[in-house]
């Protein structure tokens, strides 16, 4: 994961209200995402993640792109949780709140006895995952794996629940610089 670790020395940090945002190509597709890097993370992706299912789930935004290139390696197909309705037929809502924005998303083509893998960008506060597999585990799809890519140290709202993050690497940031751990 040498170009993972490589980029998070370059990665800006922002202050949002007092919430030290990492920004990152990973998260944010800023910096420019390079393709080496992308690569690099689908693959480890592939080497931690349980993937005997039947979808990759993701939420929008940040989690598609990584998404996108795991299902075309794996021809598994993908699942984009969006923040629109659309008001399909099975159409599933859902709230999610971080610790700098809260809102609406929505899931469509998940269905019970479904196996699925829910792929991210970044576990941090856990409301967004936390929401996530609520929702899927809800409607009765069944959660094989969770991933992400980083994983900020400390709580997170996906502590109190059953379910668990696996994630490339662990980091803080704290005073405007990433540790990795």
């Amino acid at each position: 994961m040498e170009k993972l670790i490589a980029s998070l020395d370059d990665a800006p940090i922002i202050d949002k209200d007092g919430y030290e945002y990492l920004v990152h190509p990973i998260s944010n597709g800023v910096p420019m995402l390079e393709p080496a890097l992308l690569r690099e993370v689908v693959v480890e992706v592939m080497q931690v993640a349980d993937l005997a299912v039947d979808k990759i789930v993701a939420p929008e935004a940040m989690g598609i792109h990584l998404a996108t290139a795991l299902s075309l390696q794996t021809d598994i197909p993908l699942v984009v949780i969006r923040k629109r309705a659309y008001g399909l037929a099975g159409e599933v809502s859902l709230h999610q709140q971080t610790g700098y924005s809260e809102s609406e998303m929505y899931i469509n083509d998940v269905e019970e006895g479904d196996r699925v893998v829910v792929v991210d960008d970044m576990l941090s506060t856990g409301g967004t995952l936390a929401a996530i597999c609520g929702a899927l585990s809800d409607i009765g799809a069944e959660i094989v794996d969770v991933v992400v890519v980083l994983c900020k140290v400390g709580p997170s709202a996906l502590d109190d629940t059953e379910f668990e993050a696996k994630s490339l690497l662990d980091i803080s940031v704290e005073d405007g610089e990433v540790t990795v751990h």
